[in-house]
């Protein structure tokens, strides 16, 4: 049986915060709100797309967050790309990964088709063997269905799954799961937020991740 190491998307793999950041002011803007500076956002990200809508426009009433979400998706299906980037070090550990026999995956809380066609662009020659994000029907993320989801797909003992992410909605989403986690130091949110959320391990560069997922943990 393969090692599973099961990666965050946003913070994680890929540096999104411009690219979502310029979608809510653009959404915040067209309906006459005021904008947020990009580094704001790192803490409104994590928990899906309305909760990030919510937090940015928090007097917003139902009607006025679903227009607003269906700006900031219009926009961002057109410029998610525009300035996201793989953080550094990052092809080279899924590449890695890859050749040792681990098996890898992606549980977002970023909608399904944005997913998809983010990890598409950016890691082609990946070969993943589940890439899931936010679905009707599932709670986000720390709620840990997204990874019994992965396990469904890619039947993996627990003792033998890594849950890697940036932010505390992470480490929680790791510990309901009962899978081991590892925070990383390069993504949206603060260290201090990884160990406030009791994260197992904490990381401060990709390649530091592969001494985990040797036999055995």
């Amino acid at each position: 049986m393969k090692k599973l190491a099961i990666f965050d998307l946003d913070g994680t793999l890929l540096n999104t915060i411009y690219d979502l950041g310029e979608a809510c002011n653009y959404a915040l803007r067209k309906l006459g709100f005021n904008q947020h500076p990009i580094p704001a956002y790192n803490f409104m990200v994590g928990n899906g797309v309305r909760k990030l809508i919510e937090r940015a426009q928090p007097d917003a009433d139902e009607k006025t967050i679903e227009e607003l979400l269906s700006i900031f998706r219009e926009y961002y299906d057109l410029h998610c790309m525009d300035d996201t980037k793989p953080y550094t070090g990052i092809p080279e550990l899924l590449n890695d990964l890859t050749e040792k026999g681990v098996a890898i995956a992606v549980a977002s809380n970023k909608y399904q088709n944005a997913v998809t066609r983010i990890v598409e662009h950016y890691f082609p020659d990946i070969k993943f063997v589940s890439v899931q994000g936010q679905r009707d029907g599932r709670p986000s993320k720390p709620d840990p269905s997204i990874i019994f989801s992965i396990l469904a797909e890619y039947p993996t003992p627990k003792s033998d799954v890594l849950y890697i992410g940036d932010s505390g909605v992470d480490m929680e989403t790791a510990r309901r799961a009962c899978v081991e986690s590892i925070g990383v130091s390069w993504g949206f949110r603060p260290v201090s937020e990884l160990r406030q959320a009791y994260a197992d391990n904490i990381v401060s560069a990709p390649s530091e991740i592969l001494k985990f997922l040797s036999d055995p943990f």
